[in-house]
Order: structure tokens, then sequence, then C-alpha cells
């Protein structure tokens, strides 16, 4: 039986998304209680990424295992290269900002950095997984929308 990578990366997402919201979500407090101003909205649109991809995941893992009638190819994809763009436009658009700062000193720098690079690795994950969705709708492009890719479909005592 061939192994199906879709469940670690999506646990991967799942995770780094977990971090990168825990980061900028401090960066985006030290703002506002040191400075007493709002966050960069750099910050503050990958808490939105985080926060979409925290949403995006157990649906596009669970949804075609359990319940593959309300899950459809398109959806999938569209959802997925949807999560990939948003990664992709969050950490470029911070790791700008911080390029674009004449001081970047202590634990903060050092955590919108690191939200950075998260960000940067959740992007990865998720070209993989639209890559993945994207070859799954072109293989079965001429057959039945309801049925799920067979990396999703559920195995006799799994």
């Amino acid at each position: 039986m061939p192994f199906n990578y879709i469940f670690p990366l999506r646990a991967a997402q799942f995770l780094f998304a977990i971090i990168t919201l825990g980061l900028c979500g401090y960066v985006a407090h030290w703002y506002i209680v040191r400075d007493g101003v709002s966050s960069p909205s750099q910050i503050n649109f990958l808490i939105f990424a985080s926060l979409w991809t925290l949403f995006t995941v157990p649906y596009l893992t669970i949804a075609p295992v359990y319940f593959p009638k309300l899950t459809h190819k398109y959806a999938t994809l569209a959802t997925d290269a949807l999560t990939m763009l948003f990664w992709f436009a969050g950490f470029v658009a911070l790791a700008v900002f911080l390029s674009a700062l004449s001081l970047c000193l202590g634990s903060v720098c050092g955590s919108a950095k690191a939200a950075a690079a998260f960000g940067a690795f959740v992007w990865i994950i998720s070209s993989v997984t639209t890559g993945l969705a994207a070859m799954h709708v072109w293989r079965t492009r001429y057959s039945a929308p309801a049925k799920p890719a067979p990396s999703m479909e559920r195995r006799p005592g799994v």
C-alpha cells in the first residue's frame, strides 16, 4: 500500500500556522502595548493567513475522508491555491517590511523574522498540496466529480 503524503503535509501546515499565529500575535501585542499603535499590516495579514489555514486545513483533511459528498475537487484546488497565495503574499510582505527597517533588535524583531520564515515554510507546503490537488483535478478531469482523490479515500482498518 503506497504511503499517503497528504496527511503529514496537512499536519505540518497546521502546526506551522499555529507557530506563525503565535509569533505574529506576540509582535502585534508588542506594537499595541509598547507604542499604543496598530501593528503593521504585514503582521495582521499573516495573522489572517494563519487563521484561514487553521479553518481550511481541517476541512481539506477530514471532509474528503469522512464526508466525500461534501467535497469537490475544484473547491479543494481553489482553497489550496488561495491558501498558497495568502501565504506567499504574507511572508514576502513581512520580509520586505523587515528589510526596510533601519533598526531591528530584540525579541520582537526575532519573532517577526521567525514568522516570515515559518510563513515561507507554510507557503512551500501549500505549494506542494496545491500541486497535488491540481494533479488530481487533471487526472480525473473526465470522471465524476464526487469521487475523492485516491490518496484521500478511507481504507479499511484505518
